[in-house]
């Protein structure tokens, strides 16, 4: 068996393909469906009513966030640094308030667990930025007069810490990663970048939408050549994904598409890092930064096989970074557990349901490879 490792240059994340000595040929057994709403009936989809909402504001958020970036190296003060050194901007503070505002219209009594709050950005007078990136991207039906700066800061604060107290209760509520992999998103279109939305009842991950606004197709990441190219159709790349349990996964491009792609896991891939150099039967390995759930979606899409991440002492892990992702690769036929081959408990934080606690860490796979890395980890734990 052959090991190959990717190693992000900003974290502990790494992330593995394995394939045998007789690799198993590609097999892509996938199929498509036209639909201007969802890819299955609604009889099918217990929660149809949720995804189709959250499906049309993840869709408004990568068109906010599209806009912010062609405008973000051109303005000055429009990135910021959290507490903990990692970089917020203003796509972060207005994704977070435009998925709050668009949620509570349409189900007040679903709380919103959510990475940001409003406090870094009002000290820093960039409310006035957000709001309007916000008042750009929003539905109408928030009444006749514009959004104050209050509707915004309170809308963000919806979903920060302490706005929710759950208890012990089963609880349903939203979990947002307004933007995963910001480092990504401030690189330009080298790195990816997500927008993750998940809805969580009684500790199941019911639905998922994720939302990669500089996805290429078929090309994870790729040269300089490809990468002059994307910057010049930025219009035309990224893709939606979307899981519904016991309905799949599906994807279809950003780009006002109604064709959706079914996504039953490939076979194994050989993998290589020569990107000007990838075969058909091949994946890429490439040393960029991207966060946790762009790697949910290349092995969601069977790019990669195997995504591991290891837990640190004081090194909190948050919900919303793998929640959406988690349903996206379950119902696209992959497996997701801790180190011990355990499912991750999103209520083990039983005050906030902001953090989780995987035994080791957290291992993603497209099932194949599951038992066989979690026999690894328990044997060869020293080589992570």
């Amino acid at each position: 068996m052959v090991l190959l490792q990717y190693t992000c240059h900003f974290s502990t994340l790494r992330f593995f393909c394995l394939h045998p000595s007789s690799p198993t040929p590609f097999r892509r057994r996938s199929f498509t469906v036209r639909s201007t709403s969802l890819p299955f009936p609604k009889h099918k989809a217990t929660y149809h009513r949720e995804l189709e909402a959250a499906v049309d504001v993840v869709e408004r958020a990568c068109r906010l966030c599209i806009d912010v970036k062609k405008s973000l190296f051109s303005a000055q003060g429009r990135v910021l640094d959290k507490n903990d050194q990692t970089p917020v901007t203003v796509a972060d503070f207005g994704v977070q308030a435009l998925v709050s505002l668009e949620l509570s219209k349409l189900f007040p009594s679903i709380p919103l667990v959510a990475e940001e709050d409003s406090a870094i950005l009002r000290s820093n007078n960039l409310v006035d930025s957000v709001a309007s990136a916000v008042a750009d991207n929003a539905t109408s039906g928030f009444g006749d007069e514009p959004l104050t700066h209050s509707d915004v800061l309170e809308a963000i604060d919806r979903g920060g810490k302490d706005a929710v107290v759950f208890c012990t209760k089963p609880a349903t509520y939203w979990v947002l990663d307004p933007i995963d992999g910001t480092r990504g998103f401030l690189r330009g279109s080298e790195a990816l970048y997500v927008v993750g939305l998940a809805l969580v009842v009684e500790g199941e991950i019911v639905l998922g939408v994720m939302g990669c606004p500089n996805w290429l197709e078929d090309k994870p990441c790729t040269s300089t050549t490809s990468m002059q190219e994307y910057e010049g159709n930025q219009a035309g790349s990224g893709i939606i994904m979307v899981s519904h349990v016991g309905c799949g996964t599906w994807t279809k491009k950003l780009s006002n598409s109604q064709t959706w792609e079914s996504l039953p896991l490939s076979a194994l891939f050989n993998a290589k890092n020569d990107a000007d150099n990838i075969g058909d039967e091949e994946i890429l390995l490439v040393p960029t930064c991207c966060g946790s759930l762009c790697k949910y979606l290349m092995v969601a899409t069977g790019r990669a096989s195997v995504f591991i991440l290891r837990a640190r002492a004081q090194t909190i892990i948050k919900a919303w970074d793998h929640a959406v992702g988690i349903i996206c690769v379950h119902e696209a036929g992959g497996k997701v557990t801790d180190w011990r081959g355990s499912p991750i408990d999103l209520d083990a934080d039983q005050a906030e349901r902001r953090a989780i606690f995987p035994s080791g860490g957290v291992l993603v796979t497209n099932d194949n490879l599951h038992h066989q890395i979690v026999e690894m980890i328990s044997s060869r734990s020293s080589i992570f």
